[in-house]
This record gives C-alpha cells, sequence and structure tokens, in this order.
C-alpha cells in the first residue's frame, strides 16, 4: 500500500513539476501548452522511462476521469447563455448534428484508409469528433476574435465534449456487448442519456448554486470554491448511478454555475475566487492528462500506420470539418455569417483534453485496435494544436475576423 501511495505521490509531484517548466516555455513560444505537454510526456516517458503509467491502471483511469469531469464542468461554466441569442441554432446544430457528421465522416476514412472494422472506425470517429475548450479559451485571450465568432466556438467546444463522450460510451456499449442497439433503440438511448444528464445537472447545479449564491438561504456562500468542486464531482457521481450521461450532467452543472445570475443568484463577490480556482485546477489536469498520453505514446504502432493515419486526420482537418460547419450554419439565416467567418471556424477546430482522456478510457477497456485509436487520437491532437491552434491569430487577420485590443 505504501508503495503505490509512493508512486501516485511521484507522479503527481513530477507530472506537475515537469509541466510548470513545460508550460513557461508554451507561453515564451505562444503555442497552446498541451502541445508542450504532450511533448515533455514523450521525454520524459518513451525517452528516460521516468514515468511508465499503464491505460488500464487505477491511476491513470481516474487522472482521466477526474480531469474530464472537471473540464466540461468549467468549461459549461464559462459559457454565457446571453451570449447565445444570435448564434444558438448553429450552436445547436453544430454540437449534435455536426458531431454526427465529423464521427460519419471520420469513420468512413478510417475504414477505408487504415482498415479498420466499421464499428471500430465510428469509435474512432467519436473519440475525436469534438473540440477542445481547455485549448480554445487560452488561445482566444491571445487573438482578439470578433464576439459572435468567438461565443460560437467556444460554445461548441463545451457542448460538443459532453455530445462526443455519450456517442462514445454508447459505441463502447455495443462493442463490449453490454448492449444490442438498432437505429431506433440508438436514438432513443441517446435521447435517455443526453436529456437525463440534462436533468441531473441542471437540478444539483440549480440546487448548490441556490444553497450558495441565496441572499437568505445561501448558507454555502462562504465555502463558494467547495460547493462548485462537490457540484462538479456530484453531478457526474449521480449521473453514472442513475445511468444516465455524467458528462453531461456535470457539464450542464457547470452551464448553471456560471450563469447564476440569470436565476436570479448573485456571486458577483466569489467570481475572481472561483475562476482563479478552477483555472489552476482545470491547469493541473490538462498537464496530468497530457504529459501522461505522451508518455504512453507507442511509437511503433504511429509508424506502422502512419501515412493512413496521415490521410485520416487530412479528411478529418480538410473535408469533415468544412462540412460539419457548412451543414450546421447554413440553415442559420438569423446569425448572418459571411464566408469567412465560416471559413474561420471550419479552421479553428482544436482536439484536445476529452478525444485524450476517452482514447486512453478506451484503452484501458482493452477494446480491439485500441492502440491504433489512441495513435491516431494522439497525431490528431498534434496537428490541430500545432497547425491550427499556432496559427490561430495569423488566419483571424487574413480573414478579418481579429478585433484590436
Amino acid at each position: 500500500m505504501n508503495e503505490l501511495i509512493h508512486h501516485v505521490l511521484f507522479l503527481l509531484v513530477f507530472i506537475c513539476g515537469i509541466g510548470l517548466i513545460f508550460g513557461k516555455l508554451a507561453g515564451w513560444l505562444r503555442l497552446p501548452d498541451v502541445a508542450l505537454f504532450l511533448i515533455a510526456g514523450m521525454i520524459v516517458g518513451q525517452g528516460m522511462h521516468l514515468v511508465s503509467e499503464q491505460s488500464a491502471s487505477f491511476t491513470n483511469q481516474f487522472i482521466l476521469v477526474l480531469g474530464s469531469v472537471l473540464i466540461l464542468f468549467d468549461g459549461g461554466r464559462n459559457i454565457k447563455l446571453s451570449g447565445l441569442k444570435k448564434v444558438w441554432v448553429t450552436v445547436a446544430m453544430l454540437s449534435v448534428p455536426g458531431v454526427l457528421v465529423t464521427c460519419g465522416v471520420v469513420a468512413v476514412a478510417a475504414h477505408y484508409l487504415l482498415g479498420l472494422p466499421w464499428i471500430i472506425a465510428l469509435l474512432l470517429g467519436t473519440v475525436i469528433c469534438s473540440t477542445d475548450p481547455a485549448t480554445l479559451i487560452p488561445v482566444f485571450k491571445q487573438v482578439k476574435i470578433r464576439t459572435k465568432v468567438r461565443e460560437t466556438v467556444e460554445s461548441e467546444s463545451a457542448f460538443n465534449d459532453a455530445t462526443g463522450s455519450i456517442l462514445t460510451f454508447s459505441v463502447l456499449a455495443i462493442i463490449m456487448g453490454t448492449s444490442e442497439v438498432t437505429v431506433a433503440s440508438g436514438v432513443m438511448q441517446f435521447v435517455k442519456t443526453a436529456f437525463g444528464g440534462l436533468l441531473v445537472g441542471g437540478g444539483i447545479g440549480f440546487l448548490v448554486s441556490y444553497l450558495t449564491a441565496h441572499m437568505k438561504y445561501g448558507f454555502l456562500r462562504e465555502y463558494a470554491t467547495v460547493a462548485m468542486f462537490v457540484t462538479a464531482l456530484g453531478s457526474y457521481l449521480l449521473g453514472e448511478t442513475l445511468g444516465v450521461s455524467g458528462f453531461m450532467a456535470t457539464f450542464t452543472a457547470g452551464l448553471i454555475w456560471g450563469n447564476s445570475e440569470t436565476f436570479g443568484l448573485r456571486m458577483k463577490e466569489k467570481l475572481t475566487e472561483m475562476g482563479h480556482f478552477s483555472e489552476n485546477l482545470t491547469f493541473i489536469m490538462r498537464m496530468l492528462i497530457f504529459v501522461l498520453l505522451g508518455s504512453q505514446v507507442n511509437f511503433s504502432v504511429i509508424f506502422a500506420h502512419l501515412w493512413p493515419s496521415i490521410g485520416v486526420i487530412l479528411v478529418f482537418m480538410f473535408i469533415a470539418r468544412p462540412l460539419t460547419v457548412l451543414v450546421s450554419a447554413w440553415p442559420d439565416r438569423k446569425a448572418k455569417w459571411t464566408w469567412k467567418e465560416l471559413l474561420f471556424i471550419s479552421w479553428v477546430r482544436e482536439t484536445g483534453v476529452i478525444p485524450a482522456a476517452l482514447s486512453g478510457m478506451v484503452t484501458g477497456l482493452g477494446v480491439p485496435n485500441a492502440d491504433i485509436i489512441a495513435s491516431v487520437t494522439f497525431l490528431a491532437v498534434l496537428f490541430t494544436i500545432l497547425l491550427q491552434a499556432s496559427s490561430t491569430g495569423y488566419v483571424a487577420k487574413r480573414l478579418g475576423v481579429a478585433i484590436d485590443d
């Protein structure tokens, strides 16, 4: 037992220490920190063999789930419902039908280029189909974008993480033989899982924020950050216990928490404190997830399927994403999108924390071809962050969607 405790403590201290160094380096290079965390993981893992945590280990799976929950909650908390009035149709389309389009196109590419069975190709599509608020939000702090465009991309990245997670676990249930699905039953299961998560998260989020912020009954006000932390984990746990999406529950709870003033619950004096707490917590989870992911990269699998994998990534970036944006934004006449705005949204779609975490969970379950799914996910994260996130400022200026500070 002592040996296990020391091992976990070493991982936490060592990874956070390495993460601080590479996070600072990312700031100097003006790159998203997750890209440098991946590289750090490769160095200390495959290079120096200082970190060798297995994907299926309890420690690894616990970090993936905990990190996903906290990052999803924070993604929901950062969405302002008032900013969605003009673009809610586009965001809704991007978050559900758009995810399905991306997933479908990637699945076709993975089946024909990598030779994966259809169900495994579909699983790969569900794993990498969502974007990443943990990467996008820091990028948009560096690059100032038109408010309408920024709110659309940030909102999509939070909403579609929950959708991608639900789809992944639905496909996993089929692969693992725990459920038999027809088209009709699959749709019904998705609706039940998603809306059940919405109800659970909405209920928990409102209840705890009410007990924290209400002028008369808010007896938890002085413990606002702890109450927020309990809300994030409690909503996930209750959702999973009730058989609905814990990820959707925690995201919805975050959405309620971040928009508490809409419900007459005022926490203005606690916003700075909660913001710092949440920012530091999600930063730590990004470090842990991506350093571990980098340390677990199987280079032999990557090189064995390198060119077909790159082909899938190129289809993902240059066919699936533009098609998804076109299908999602075209029906939204109220938003009055310009083609330059849509082109920018098509380019800005970094793959990040949730796909990385889902990939780790798939590997931990021992799913057939999980190593290929992990390697393609790794390449998707690397390509989209290094190519797209690093060029966001340049593309925004070229397309005229950047604004002056």
